[in-house]
């Protein structure tokens, strides 16, 4: 008996698959891997189950791409309602950029897919209806949307780019590129790096702040179109 009740299978409780199991899955190994490493049996990997398994709740790649996208939608905050557009762009702003620095392979995906999931379609439509409400035109509200996007995606795919992560290594890379340079060959650069970059107080997210606040200010609502 003893043998047998080896023997016996057991049963263990095990969270079913779902499609938000499947895409929370991808979402994690594109984040540690990078989006070129998602292979359906890397995500059915970490799920303890066979590739073809997620054929019950994903379509294939594609599919399982648009919901990663609509999970990065799904994390950023839409615009308040109980504030004026300009505070409500920003707040938008500064929390997809936060979202999009925890997830490195978001942004060449973010406006590429043709099948827009719900949380997508609610942010773009959230950030429509607050510039509507301050009183941009349709049209006026097409181009501040791109005008902000083009600035939030660049910044932040540059950011990812740079080759410090935070002031203490910034100052360590600063201070070897100027160890580095030939004394007053580069007298303009010098300048900016010791006086701007490497000062104390320096965080390179003001730089974000400044071009964000510089671009707001610089839109204005079509007062005539105000709903």
């Amino acid at each position: 008996m003893p043998e047998a009740g080896k023997r016996r299978r057991r049963t263990t409780a095990r969270t079913p698959l779902s499609r938000e199991r499947v895409i929370g899955a991808a979402v994690a190994i594109a984040d540690a891997k990078g989006s070129a490493a998602l292979t359906m049996r890397a995500i059915a990997e970490p799920l303890g189950v066979e590739a073809m398994s997620l054929y019950h709740h994903v379509a294939g790649r594609e599919d399982v791409l648009d919901g990663m996208v609509d999970a990065v939608f799904g994390e950023i905050d839409l615009p308040p309602r109980d504030t004026d557009w300009k505070s409500a762009m920003r707040h938008r702003a500064v929390s997809a950029r936060t979202v999009l620095r925890r997830h490195p392979w978001a942004v060449p995906l973010l406006d590429s897919r043709s099948r827009p999931g719900p949380a997508t379609l609610r942010h773009h439509d959230a950030v429509i209806g607050a510039l509507r409400a301050g009183g941009f035109s349709v049209a006026m509200t097409a181009h501040a949307f791109s005008l902000i996007d083009s600035y939030l995606y660049g910044f932040v795919i540059q950011e990812l780019s740079l080759p410090f992560s935070g002031s203490a290594e910034l100052g360590e890379v600063a201070g070897a590129i100027l160890d580095a340079m030939p004394a007053d060959a580069y007298p303009h650069l010098a300048e900016l790096a010791t006086e701007h970059a490497l000062d104390p107080g320096y965080d390179h997210a003001d730089e974000f702040t400044f071009g964000l606040t510089l671009i707001l200010d610089a839109l204005q609502p079509d007062e005539s179109a105000r709903t």
